[in-house]
């Protein structure tokens, strides 16, 4: 398949990333036709927790801090790597956000907004099928991630 010039630059970064692997090129190609893209600065908050943006977020460049509101402060619980993606749940069930993303250093996320994702569901549902497919599978190794962690610390509390 050959790609269109202005898809080009969105398809690699797309199937470079944790969600490329679970789409084909073809798919990364449809994915870039409604997707954009933020080139954030050290310091720049991407969402904030508590937010209404159910914008899916791939992380192609940079690292971005993943912080909640624990007593009043925030606190990092995570840091992103280009490939990651966040906002999986928000993105889903248009819910509010759970959690801050801070740009640690300069940082290019590229977005997909739910409603823009939709449109694609009449003329392409084979790769709306793919992106969620794909989405729902990182959401899977996310949660045996989080159970892994749970065992450990009940074997360190015995």
């Amino acid at each position: 398949m050959k790609f269109a010039p202005e898809c080009e630059p969105l398809r690699l970064p797309i199937k470079n990333s944790e969600l490329g692997n679970y789409l084909s090129d073809g798919d990364c190609q449809v994915l870039a036709t409604v997707m954009g893209a933020r080139e954030l600065e050290d310091g720049e908050v991407l969402v904030k927790e508590g937010d209404q943006d159910n914008t899916l977020f791939i992380l192609t460049k940079g690292r971005v801090t993943v912080s909640n509101t624990v007593k009043g402060k925030e606190v990092v619980v995570n840091t992103m790597k280009a490939g990651d993606c966040a906002g999986i749940r928000s993105f889903v069930e248009r819910t509010p956000r759970l959690v801050t993303l801070r740009a640690k250093g300069p940082a290019t996320v590229y977005t997909i907004r739910p409603d823009d994702f939709e449109l694609l569901l009449e003329t392409h549902p084979r790769q709306v099928y793919s992106l969620m497919r794909g989405l729902f599978r990182m959401l899977n190794i996310n949660l045996e991630s989080m159970h892994d962690k749970i065992r450990k610390l009940a074997k360190l509390t015995r």
